[in-house]
């Protein structure tokens, strides 16, 4: 079925106030009908499958017509215009002196249209973001999203002055923020070599001039990375998930860190498990410092007693 048969309802049979039948689609005709009456809803509706059969990679290939998907992570969003320079056509043969003056013009008028300042900013910036994909481990959908981000800062002129490995770097921690992907500001510093500071002045940056909003981060995120660090085992996890809930329950979360509230909960999960984990080679895990575990879990002691392992 069509994407555009999506909420059709069949008015003939509506008005007579008759059963509503299936929806059918001729896919010869490319055309919608009523299954009840056989009115034509929708006429040549557009087939969203494949066009020829193929059966491997050089066979899909050779046999398609149109190119890949456009994607953001190209500088030309894969719709780069390439005039080949022998003169020749589809079958070989020369072309004539008019056609070749005319393609000497679009040639000209090609490379003169294209925004070469703006160009070579974003091959540096996506150079930049596809090594931080390969560090980092983040999905594709997450740095589409950070180049779309990148792409808007750009428009606004954002880059000028700055350093644009510390902005695409900002645009990812943001796109990761969006998509719900937990990474950290240490983590991304250290994966893209520039300093904490610089990465949240442009972080702010984004946030004001775009007008970007997001969720925080919830503490549940960050548990299976940290006991994966530290080689917690699952029931341990589990408890510390449960400990988490009770804190957003009560509603005592606010204003803590989501990372600290993570390694205190497996703090307290691993004493109440009898699993022998320090306060110091969790918040090392963590990239958090001891102190911040131990107030936290001070904290929530004496605000939830006894009940925070039950």
């Amino acid at each position: 079925m069509p994407k555009e048969a999506c909420g059709i309802v069949c008015e003939e049979c509506k008005g007579e106030k008759r059963v509503i039948g299936p929806l059918i689609t001729d896919n010869v005709t490319g055309e919608l009908l009523c299954g009840k009456c056989g009115l034509v809803l929708i006429e040549k509706s557009e087939d969203t499958g494949a066009e020829s059969r193929s059966y491997s990679f050089e066979d899909f290939i050779g046999k398609s017509r149109t190119g890949p998907a456009t994607k953001l992570l190209l500088s030309d969003k894969g719709l780069a215009t390439i005039i080949d320079f022998e003169n020749k056509d589809a079958s070989g043969n020369q072309l004539t002196s008019e056609l070749k003056s005319t393609f000497k013009r679009l040639r000209l008028w090609d490379s003169r249209s294209q925004p070469r300042w703006h160009d070579t900013s974003l091959k540096k910036a996506f150079l930049t973001l596809d090594m931080l994909k390969t560090n980092l481990g983040i999905p594709e959908t997450v740095i589409e999203e950070a180049a779309y981000i990148f792409r808007k800062a750009l428009t606004k002129r954002l880059t000028t002055g700055r350093n644009s490995t510390a902005l695409v770097s900002a645009a990812l921690y943001a796109a990761c923020r969006k998509m719900n992907t937990p990474r950290t500001l240490n983590d991304i510093t250290k994966a893209a070599n520039v300093s904490r500071k610089d990465l949240s002045r442009n972080y702010r940056l984004l946030l004001k001039v775009l007008d970007l909003r997001f969720e925080p981060f919830s503490s549940s995120e960050f548990i299976t990375r940290i006991a994966n660090t530290v080689g917690i085992s699952e029931r341990t996890r589990r408890d510390a998930l449960r400990i988490i809930s009770v804190v957003e329950e009560e509603e005592i979360s606010a204003g803590k860190n989501p990372l600290g509230l993570a390694a205190t909960s497996l703090y307290l999960s691993c004493l109440a498990n009898n699993e022998k984990k320090s306060q110091y080679v969790i918040a090392k895990a963590s990239g958090i410092t001891a102190v911040t575990v131990r107030n936290i879990s001070s904290a929530l002691r004496k605000q939830l007693g006894e009940g925070i392992y039950n």
